[in-house]
């Protein structure tokens, strides 16, 4: 049986953060380096989730749909999961969310964490949708 467990606390704990990011950006009490720092959380959560995502995937192709030869890395399962039906979106737009997990790991100059905050809200909402899907539990 496939624990999704992780993934769903990964994906909750993100979903907060990255609304106390948007909250924090109206709030002029904050300094920016206060800002920063939650900013900094939102990418960090954004990477645990990711990962903790592309595993379960990964699980979920090997156990559910019986493709046990897979890749151990997260674009090829991602075309996999597009080709079985499994993907929200795009595969294009996985790739994208992957894409940003890399440039987040390496790039510390701050453009990088921007881009990737500006995918966190789709990110989000596709990883809602790829739960409820793997899971068929609501979410909550």
């Amino acid at each position: 049986m496939i624990d999704y467990g992780k993934f769903k606390k990964s994906l909750q704990h993100l979903e907060l953060q990255f609304a106390n990011h948007r909250r924090a950006q109206e709030r002029p009490e904050l300094t920016e380096l206060d800002r920063e720092a939650v900013a900094e959380s939102v990418i960090q959560r954004f990477e645990t989730c990711y990962d903790s995502l592309w595993k379960v995937l990964k699980r979920h192709l090997v156990e559910v749909h019986g493709l046990p030869n897979l890749p151990n890395s997260p674009k090829p399962l991602f075309k996999w999961a597009g080709q079985n039906d499994l993907l929200p979106s795009p595969v294009s737009q996985w790739l994208r969310y992957a894409d940003a997990r890399t440039d987040t790991a390496h790039d510390y100059s701050g453009h990088k964490a921007q881009e990737a905050l500006a995918l966190m809200g789709r990110f989000i909402e596709d990883a809602v949708a790829l739960y409820r899907s793997l899971t068929g539990e609501p979410w909550a």
